[in-house]
C-alpha cells in the first residue's frame, strides 16, 4: 500500500520539478544571451496585420457562428477519438462495449440533430 503512494509522490515531484525548470527555461537563455532582450519601443508595440498598419477598427468582434461550428466539430472529433480504440480491440470486447459505443453515438447524434434544427449549421 505505502509503495503506490511512493509513486504518487515520485510523480507529484517530478511533476513540480518539470514545472519549476519550464518556468526558469526563459530566465536562464536570457541570462546566458542565448534569447533576445526585451527593448520594448512603439514601433514593436504597434497593431499591424501582415506587415500592413491596419485601416480602421483594430477591435473586430467575429462572429458568434464560428463558436457554434467549433463545438459541433469539438463533438463529432470526440467522438472519433472514443470510437478508434472501441473499433481497434473490438473483437475483445463484448455487447456492454457495444451497448455503450451505441449510447454515445447517439448521445452526438442528438446534439447533431439539435443543432441543425436551431439552424446553427446554416451559413448565413
Amino acid at each position: 500500500m505505502l509503495e503506490s503512494f511512493g509513486y504518487i509522490g515520485l510523480f507529484l515531484g517530478a511533476i513540480i520539478a518539470l514545472s519549476v525548470v519550464i518556468i526558469f527555461i526563459p530566465v536562464i537563455l536570457r541570462r546566458l544571451g542565448v534569447a533576445p532582450p526585451q527593448k520594448p519601443n512603439p514601433v514593436k508595440s504597434s497593431i499591424y496585420e501582415c506587415g500592413v498598419p491596419t485601416v480602421g477598427k483594430t477591435w473586430v468582434q467575429f462572429n458568434f457562428r464560428y463558436y457554434f461550428y467549433a463545438l459541433v466539430f469539438l463533438a463529432l472529433d470526440v467522438l472519433f477519438i472514443f470510437l478508434y480504440p472501441w473499433a481497434v480491440s473490438l473483437r475483445k470486447l463484448g455487447v456492454f462495449s457495444l451497448s455503450a459505443v451505441l449510447i454515445l453515438i447517439l448521445i452526438v447524434l442528438v446534439g447533431y440533430i439539435y443543432a441543425w434544427r436551431k439552424n446553427v449549421l446554416e451559413w448565413k
